[in-house]
């Protein structure tokens, strides 16, 4: 597999503060090359006799909300070629996630697989790529807050790639304010993070007086904060991510509501058969369509879990319409079971799109 990863253009991360600590590779993908040799499982199509590949379809991007002041990215990393060891070859399993150390998905993917080798990426959609590329096993990746909601990117990810999902992981989300050594909370004029954590701190930032600047995540904004010795600055993240790159901790806990938990998804190139069931519909328009899709688990006892919608993309599914929309459900119950593939056979009948996305273990232990 090394003459394929040979071909690969990766990112290195430097960092010029003497107390923070230099991350592992982040994956910057900036050309199209062959999968290497080996097969693999894609996403499913369900029709009434078998399942079938489906072809990928274009995602959208998140936008901060408009009460966040936006700043330009954190800074991209110097670019490198670098050789990585196949997943494979090694006794760890190398999972990806979004960010830089520190961030809480790292911590997310340390506990969703305890022992092993984290790998930070820049983009949601690079974890992605390094999953299908073979350069990591797995990926964990948030896709809901309990306070901010959906992590709708992470959806429209879900379909344009082919990953299917193993796994979910709560992971409860503790804030913490912190700023260079010798900076009071005082001193600070604005403050960086996540779109979701600065919306999560709202009325604690509020009480400070200071402005709220978006960046790409948590551990990114300390890392920025603590590369460019800011007096003015400080950062919404981790605990971990002070100790990492030097920082003090100012207040800890400043989240507005206390149970503030983000439920991740871990995906891997082949499915698994437990329970529950994720997947994704589309419907033709027209009067109780979707009523009648959810009508198909309803007469069969099944119990709907969740359900969310997201835009369909214009062109896609041969529609040019606005306003409709990919309905993503998850229902208790896995695709081994007879009962849900009948329940799945008769929505194939009338949904335009049938997509299983994958059935995992669920998460049940207390927050």
């Amino acid at each position: 597999m090394s003459h394929f990863l040979n071909e690969l253009t990766l990112t290195m991360t430097t960092t010029s503060s003497s107390t923070a600590t230099s991350p592992s590779p982040l994956f910057s993908f900036h050309n199209n090359h062959h999968h290497p040799p080996r097969q693999h499982l894609s996403f499913l199509h369900l029709t009434r006799r078998r399942f079938i590949p489906l072809s990928q379809h274009q995602s959208t991007h998140h936008h901060p909300s408009n009460d966040v002041v936006s700043s330009p990215s954190l800074p991209k990393p110097l670019s490198s070629t670098n050789c990585l060891t196949p997943a494979s070859d090694g006794p760890r399993l190398r999972v990806a996630y979004q960010g830089v150390s520190g961030a809480n998905s790292e911590a997310a993917a340390e506990t969703a697989y305890p022992n092993c080798e984290p790998v930070p990426c820049e983009q949601f959609d690079t974890a992605f790529q390094a999953v299908e590329r073979w350069l990591v096993d797995r990926a964990v990746l948030p896709i809901e807050n309990s306070l901010g909601g959906s992590i709708h990117r992470n959806y429209d990810l879900l379909l344009r790639h082919n990953l299917h999902i193993v796994g979910e992981v709560k992971l409860p989300i503790r804030h913490c304010l912190m700023a260079n050594p010798g900076v009071k909370i005082e001193d600070l004029k604005r403050v960086l993070s996540h779109p979701q954590a600065l919306a999560q701190c709202e009325h604690t930032l509020a009480k400070f007086g200071v402005t709220r600047v978006a960046v790409d995540d948590t551990a990114g904004a300390a890392q920025f904060v603590a590369r460019n010795k800011l007096e003015d600055a400080g950062a919404v993240a981790s605990a971990a991510a002070a100790r990492i790159y030097g920082l003090n901790i100012l207040a800890e806990d400043i989240q507005d509501d206390p149970d503030n938990v983000t439920r991740f998804l871990m995906l891997a190139r082949d499915p698994i058969i437990p329970e529950p069931t994720s997947i994704v519909f589309s419907l033709a328009e027209g009067p109780g369509t979707l009523f009648n899709a959810l009508a198909a688990f309803a007469m069969r006892k099944i119990n709907l879990i969740k359900i969310e919608s997201r835009p369909l993309r214009k062109g896609n599914n041969g529609s040019s319409k606005i306003f409709d929309y990919y309905f993503y459900l998850d229902f208790e119950g896995s695709t081994a079971d007879l009962n849900a593939q009948r329940a799945l056979s008769n929505l194939e009948e009338f949904a335009t799109l049938l997509r299983v996305l994958g059935s995992y273990p669920a998460d049940t232990k207390d927050m």
